[in-house]
C-alpha cells in the first residue's frame, strides 16, 4: 500500500500535473494540501475518471485539503478539533483500506514573531493532542501532509539558511520533536537517517537548478503502521516538470 501527501499549490492550476502523477506512480492514498479551491469546484469528476475517490475539505483560494484513494474512504474527521473559531481548512481525516488517513496543512507560521506564528505553534499543540487519542486508538495511522517544519539542520542545503524563517525556528522544532516522542514514526527520515533529502525547492532565486531545497513534507507513523513499513522517499523528478508544484511528492510503502 503506497500512501503519498503531495501540496499541489493550486489544484485547478496544477490540474495536468496532478493527472500525469497519478497516472505514472498509481498511490493507493493521495493526501494533497493547498488546493486553493472551495470543495464544490475541486475537479472530482475528473479525478473520479482518472481511478480515484475524493474527500475534499477546501477554502476559497488558499489552504484547503483532499483524500484520494483509489478505494472508497470513510471520512473521521474534518477540521483539526481544539478550537471551535479556527476556520482554516488545514485538516481532513479518513479510514481506508484498514488505515486511518490524515492530510494535513500545517500553518507557516510568517512573519514572526507575531500572530501567525503564534497560530502556528497552537495548531501544532491542538495537533498533538489529537495525535495522541488517535494513539490511543492502536490503529495504523498515518499523518500525511506538509508540515511547514525542517525538523534538523541536515533536512535543508544550508544550515545557515532561513535562520529567521518560522519553518525552522526552535519552537517549531520542539513542537515537532513532541509530537515524534508520542511514539510517531517519521518515514522518511527512518529510512534516510542522514538527512540531505528535500521536499520543497521555492520558485524564486534559482533555488530547483542549484537543489537549494529543504524538507517540509512528512508522514509520521503510528507503531502499527511502522511496523509495516517496507519503504519511503520522495519523488523529487516530479518538482522538474513545467509549471510543476513548488513541492514534490513524499510517499511511504507500506504491507
Amino acid at each position: 500500500m503506497r500512501i503519498a501527501t503531495f501540496n499541489i499549490n493550486g489544484t485547478n492550476a496544477r490540474l495536468p500535473r496532478l493527472l500525469e502523477w497519478l497516472a505514472a506512480e498509481r498511490p493507493d492514498v493521495a493526501c494533497l494540501q493547498e488546493i486553493k479551491t472551495i470543495s464544490e469546484n475541486f475537479p472530482v469528476d475528473v479525478l473520479r475518471d482518472a481511478g480515484y475517490h475524493c474527500l475534499v475539505h477546501g477554502q476559497k483560494g488558499f489552504n484547503g485539503v483532499a483524500i484520494l484513494s483509489r478505494e472508497p474512504a470513510v471520512e473521521t474527521q474534518r477540521g483539526l478539533p481544539g478550537d471551535e473559531s479556527d476556520e482554516q481548512s488545514r485538516y481532513l481525516e479518513a479510514d481506508v483500506m484498514g488505515v486511518r488517513v490524515a492530510s494535513l496543512y500545517l500553518p507557516n507560521g510568517n512573519p514572526l514573531p507575531g500572530p501567525k506564528f503564534d497560530y502556528k505553534l497552537a495548531w501544532m499543540a491542538r495537533l498533538r493532542a489529537h495525535a495522541a487519542g488517535l494513539l490511543a486508538t492502536g490503529l495504523p495511522v498515518v499523518l500525511a501532509g506538509d508540515y511547514n517544519v525542517i525538523p534538523n539542520d541536515d533536512d535543508i542545503w544550508d544550515a545557515s539558511a532561513m535562520l529567521g524563517d518560522a519553518l525552522r525556528q526552535p519552537e517549531s522544532r520542539a513542537e515537532y520533536r513532541r509530537l515524534l516522542w508520542q511514539g510517531w514514526t517519521d518515514a522518511v527520515r527512518s529510512l534516510h537517517p542522514n538527512g540531505g533529502v528535500w521536499s520543497f525547492w521555492d520558485y524564486q532565486a534559482g533555488a530547483w537548478p542549484r537543489d537549494h531545497g529543504f524538507r517540509i513534507d512528512h508522514l509520521l507513523l503510528s507503531p502499527a503502521a511502522a511496523d509495516r513499513l517496507v519503504d519511503a522517499g520522495v519523488m523529487k523528478h516530479v518538482r522538474g516538470a513545467e509549471k510543476a508544484s513548488d513541492h514534490a511528492p513524499a510517499w511511504v510503502q507500506l504491507r
